[in-house]
C-alpha cells in the first residue's frame, strides 16, 4: 500500500510539472525521449539555428541578379556598391526578420509541436516567446532603416509604401488571426517579394530604372523561391494536417506537391537559357542543374524528412548560384 501511495504521489507530481511547462519541443522524437530544452538555457547556436541560414540564400541571389542587370543600365564600370549593400541588407534582415517571426508565430499558435524538422526556439521551450518576438522586430527594425537609407539616396519615397507592405506580407505569413501561410497563399506572396520585388527592386534603387533582364531574372529567383518553400512544406504535410496549417502542399497533396516542386525548380533554368542567347556567361549559370536535377529526384523518391531537408539545402544553393550567375552574366 505504501508502495502504491508513493507510486500514485510521483505520477501527481510529474503531471503537475507537465502542466506548469507546456513548453514542448518542436522535435516529435526529443518529446518521446523526455528530452526538453530548458527555458532561459539558449547558446548563441540556437539563435543561429533560429535564423535558418539555409533560407538567407534566397535573399542574396536575387540582389546579386538585380544589381547585374542596373549595371546593364549604366556604365559596365559604375556600380552602385552602397545602394546594393543597402539592398542586401534589407533582403537579409527581411529574410531573418520573417523566420524568427514565423518561430513566434507558429510556436504560440501550437504548430510546430507536430513539425519533424528541426525544433524551434518558442516551440522547443528554448526561449520565451516574447524574446523571440522581439528579435524578429529588431530584424524587420533594420530592414525598415536599411530600406530608409535607400529611399533618401534615391529619393524615390514612394517605396517607403513599398516597404511598408514588404514587412507586413513577412509578419502575416504565419502571424494575425488568419495568416495567409496558413491557406495555400505562401509561394504567390514569396514569388512576389523575394522574387520579382527583391531583383527589380535592387536594379531601381540603383540606377532608377527596370530592364528586361531584370523582371526575368526575377521571376526565374521567384520560382526557385516557391521551390524552397515547396520543399519545405511537403516535409511537413502530416504533420501541419494535424495542426491546421493548410499549406498549399496540403490543399494539393504530396504527389502534386512534389511535381509542381520540379516545375518550380527547373522552369528558371528555360529563362537562364534565353538569357544566354544574349549573355553567353549565363550558359554557366545551367551547371546548377547538378544542384537542381539531384534535389527533384531526392524529392520524388524521399521517404524520410531528413531527404527533404537535403533537398531543400540543394535548392537553396542552387538559388544562390543562379542569382550570382546571372548578376556576373550581366555584368561582365
Amino acid at each position: 500500500m505504501h508502495l502504491v501511495a508513493q507510486t500514485s504521489r510521483q505520477t501527481q507530481q510529474n503531471s503537475g510539472a507537465a502542466r506548469t511547462n507546456p513548453a514542448r519541443s518542436g522535435n516529435p522524437a526529443k518529446r518521446a525521449a523526455g528530452v526538453q530544452h530548458p527555458l532561459g538555457r539558449v547558446t548563441f547556436g540556437d539563435w543561429v539555428s533560429g535564423a535558418r541560414l539555409r533560407t538567407l540564400t534566397l535573399a542574396v541571389g536575387p540582389v546579386a541578379a538585380g544589381t547585374g542587370a542596373a549595371v546593364v543600365l549604366t556604365d559596365p564600370e559604375v556600380v552602385h556598391w552602397v545602394r546594393a549593400l543597402l539592398c542586401l541588407a534589407v533582403a537579409l534582415c527581411l529574410q531573418i526578420g520573417v523566420n524568427y517571426a514565423n518561430d513566434y508565430s507558429d510556436g504560440i499558435r501550437g504548430t510546430d509541436a507536430h513539425r519533424v524538422g528541426p525544433a524551434r526556439l518558442t516551440a522547443s521551450g528554448a526561449v520565451a516567446p516574447k524574446r523571440v518576438l522581439t528579435v524578429a522586430l529588431v530584424f524587420f527594425g533594420l530592414a525598415a532603416v536599411a530600406g530608409l537609407l535607400l529611399v533618401i539616396a534615391s529619393q524615390q519615397w514612394w517605396l517607403l509604401a513599398v516597404g511598408a507592405v514588404a514587412i507586413v506580407a513577412a509578419w502575416f505569413y504565419t502571424g494575425g488571426k488568419r495568416p495567409y501561410g496558413y491557406f495555400g497563399l505562401g509561394e504567390l506572396v514569396v514569388f512576389i517579394f523575394f522574387g520579382l520585388v527583391a531583383t527589380a527592386g535592387s536594379t531601381f534603387v540603383q540606377v532608377l530604372d527596370v530592364n528586361l533582364e531584370s523582371w526575368l531574372a526575377g521571376v526565374a529567383l521567384g520560382l526557385v523561391a516557391c521551390a524552397v518553400l515547396m520543399v519545405n512544406n511537403i516535409r511537413d504535410i502530416a504533420q501541419d494536417k494535424v495542426a491546421g496549417k493548410r499549406t498549399l502542399a496540403v490543399l494539393i497533396g504530396a504527389r502534386w506537391a512534389k511535381a509542381l516542386f520540379c516545375v518550380f525548380l527547373l522552369a528558371p533554368f528555360v529563362i537562364v537559357a534565353f538569357l544566354a542567347l544574349l549573355y553567353p556567361l549565363a550558359w554557366l549559370v545551367l551547371f546548377a542543374l547538378l544542384l537542381a536535377l539531384p534535389a527533384c529526384l531526392i524529392t520524388i523518391t524521399a521517404k524520410t524528412a531528413r531527404e527533404l531537408i537535403l533537398a531543400l539545402q540543394l535548392t537553396s544553393f542552387t538559388g544562390l548560384l543562379m542569382g550570382i550567375g546571372l548578376g556576373l552574366a550581366f555584368a561582365l
